[in-house]
């Protein structure tokens, strides 16, 4: 009686377990925006990112080797993962570090390249062949009609939109969103066979590469060793770059990874509330409203239909 009570216990605290790893892996992936904020007064953002990669890799291609993870089983499938990995990666981070090193703050960024699954649903047809539903495209209105609320809504009278943060970040945050969007497409069309892990490796590498070329050309490449810049870095190594995609994988072994896509639209809101609360970042009435049109837009666009006549 007492081994079928513990039994019970154990498949009740797995699946338990197993329901909350969705919303921790969203709750992990929200911190990379905050990371950003806290790490960038130390270093610039491309040697910031070039570090952590770098880290990543030494972790990272040592653990690949000890759980004997599959590599790519061809050159050509290398190389489209070396391209998907800049775009991933590279152009994403890059353009979101970026952007919050010129002034950007972290929750708006969040909301941008949050936009990713609209542009993603926008460019699928023309480059996958995918067609998109009424439902779909009332989803990417409602998102464009968002985020025009929340940057309207950081307009003063007589002031300049850009007064804030300046149009070069607002510029580098939607190259990142156009880079997230092009590498998810690239990635569906050339990588689907990709290993997760060793496929990471690869990725990591490949945009290593651009950002330390970054990097070399266009930075001072200074870093000030502070206990707050260690620490952050640990925490995006350790738990974003590492426990994050290992989460990951877990979450697509057990076949819930179409939970973690539907949960994404909560990235922008819970980094928004982590700006609050640790930079006072605020948007207004307006803003917090068009946060909520262009997250509703974005459930709209990912969310599969419930049954086969809702179009």
């Amino acid at each position: 009686m007492s081994n079928t009570i513990n039994n019970l216990k154990n498949v009740n605290m797995a699946s338990l377990g197993l329901a909350a790893m969705p919303g921790l892996f969203v709750l992990l992936w929200s911190t990379g925006f905050i990371g950003a904020k806290f790490g960038l007064p130390y270093a610039e953002p491309f040697t910031f990112l070039f570090i952590r990669f770098m880290l990543t890799l030494m972790l990272l291609a040592p653990l690949t080797l000890l759980m004997r993870i599959a590599w790519p089983s061809s050159p050509a499938l290398w190389l489209h993962i070396g391209v998907s990995g800049l775009l991933v990666h590279g152009t994403y981070l890059g353009g979101v570090f970026y952007g919050i090193y010129l002034g950007m703050p972290a929750g708006l960024a969040a909301l941008l390249v949050g936009l990713q699954p609209l542009l993603t649903a926008a460019c699928a047809g023309p480059l996958l062949g995918e067609r998109l539903t009424p439902r779909q495209w009332l989803g990417l209105l409602l998102g464009l009609v968002g985020i025009c609320l929340v940057l309207g809504s950081k307009l003063e009278f007589g002031t300049s939109l850009f007064a804030g943060f300046g149009l070069g970040a607002l510029v580098s945050v939607m190259a990142a969103l156009v880079g997230i969007s092009l590498g998810t497409l690239y990635q569906k069309r050339y990588c689907t066979s990709m290993p997760l892990l060793s496929g990471a490796v690869i990725q990591y590498i490949a945009a290593g590469m651009l950002l330390g070329m970054g990097a070399l050309l266009f930075e001072t490449r200074q870093v000030e060793w502070s206990i707050t810049f260690v620490l952050t870095l640990g925490w995006l190594v350790l738990i974003l770059s590492i426990a994050a995609i290992l989460l990951l994988m877990v979450l697509i072994k057990k076949g819930e990874a179409s939970r973690v896509a539907s949960l994404f639209y909560l990235v922008p809101p819970v980094t928004a509330l982590q700006a609050w609360w640790l930079f006072d970042e605020r948007l207004p009435l307006l803003g917090l409203a068009g946060m909520v049109i262009a997250i509703a837009g974005v459930v709209m666009v990912v969310r599969k239909p419930s049954n086969k006549g809702e179009a």
